[in-house]
């Protein structure tokens, strides 16, 4: 049995991420005590970052970049949205969450949820970015594999690592 990172093996790992530049300040971290565990080729995570680390095993140290077209996307135009101000209203007055920068937990027509980020507050509308927050970025991975082992029977029907 081969214990290396492939289809059909449970994965953990620790890993920093930073944006844009190598010695940025860690936007997101998973560290060996507890470290990010998941289904390896289960459409969890970005599928260049698993490209970066197939064939790896424990032990093994990864340092790579993914473009934002490997990432989140470039920011899109499209998914800025004007939206009414009433609909931010509860009790006859604006939420409190309703500031510039803040995120809110939105949803679309089709049931979907989302994270909006407030851009811009005017008189009638609000005008909301729900473009990835990591959408047009660099990312910057450096870690290490953890653990590599199989996938039980249950981990492969339910597609995700228990």
């Amino acid at each position: 049995m081969s214990n290396k990172v492939e289809n059909k093996k449970v994965v953990s790992l620790s890993y920093e991420l930073r944006l844009d530049q190598e010695g940025a300040d860690v936007v997101d971290q998973a560290s060996k005590d507890k470290p990010l565990t998941f289904l390896y080729g289960a459409g969890q995570l970005l599928p260049a970052f698993e490209a970066n680390i197939k064939d790896l095993s424990a032990g093994d140290k990864f340092s790579f970049q993914l473009s934002p077209a490997e990432g989140y996307g470039e920011v899109e135009e499209q998914f800025f949205v004007e939206l009414p101000k009433n609909i931010f209203m509860q009790d006859g007055k604006l939420i409190d969450e309703l500031k510039v920068g803040a995120y809110i937990p939105m949803t679309d027509p089709q049931g979907n949820q989302l994270q909006g980020k407030v851009v811009s507050i005017g008189e009638e509308t609000v005008t909301m970015d729900f473009n990835h927050p990591l959408a047009g970025r660099t990312l910057f991975f450096s870690g290490e594999v953890v653990d590599v082992r199989d996938a039980s029977e249950e981990e492969l029907d339910h597609g995700h690592a228990h």
